[in-house]
């Protein structure tokens, strides 16, 4: 769906589940940005749920690496908030539970290297408008920005 994340080099995903820790599982690099895409695979079906990212460009060009503890993509995954002010290694697991969620795939890209220097921000509202625009909403775990 997200034809524009092709071009990024650095990418992988893992799975989690509501019996794993998220700091184990997590293959995320904490030394670089990115956007993240989330989904949630519940009795045999694939939901996008949520679409985050971690760092900006600053004014003078260069990427700043991301608020949370300055732990790049990794940190921002694992500490990042959600669901009002709970880090994200409780509150997916909580949610999952709730929502009977058996697994997250979450797949992570790096939107910079030698090459291009993409804003992850400005990436995660491209591809916010580009699920509204095919499904007229944004993902469920996603506040409306």
């Amino acid at each position: 769906m997200f034809d524009i994340l092709d071009k990024y080099k650095t990418q992988d995903h893992f799975f989690l589940t509501p019996e794993q820790d998220l700091q184990k599982v997590c293959n995320a690099p904490a030394d670089k940005s990115g956007v993240y895409v989330i989904y949630a695979l519940k009795k045999g079906r694939v939901e996008l749920i949520y679409i985050g990212h971690s760092g900006k460009v600053e004014k003078d060009g260069s990427l700043s690496v991301g608020k949370v503890g300055l732990g790049g993509l990794k940190d921002e995954i694992i500490n990042g908030q959600q669901f009002g002010k709970t880090p994200a290694h409780i509150a997916w697991k909580k949610q999952m539970t709730r929502e009977n969620i058996e697994a997250l795939n979450i797949y992570w890209y790096v939107t910079h290297d030698a090459g291009y220097t993409d804003c992850p921000e400005v990436l995660k509202k491209t591809l916010l408008r580009q699920h509204q625009d095919i499904f007229g909403i944004f993902p469920k775990w996603n506040k409306a920005v």
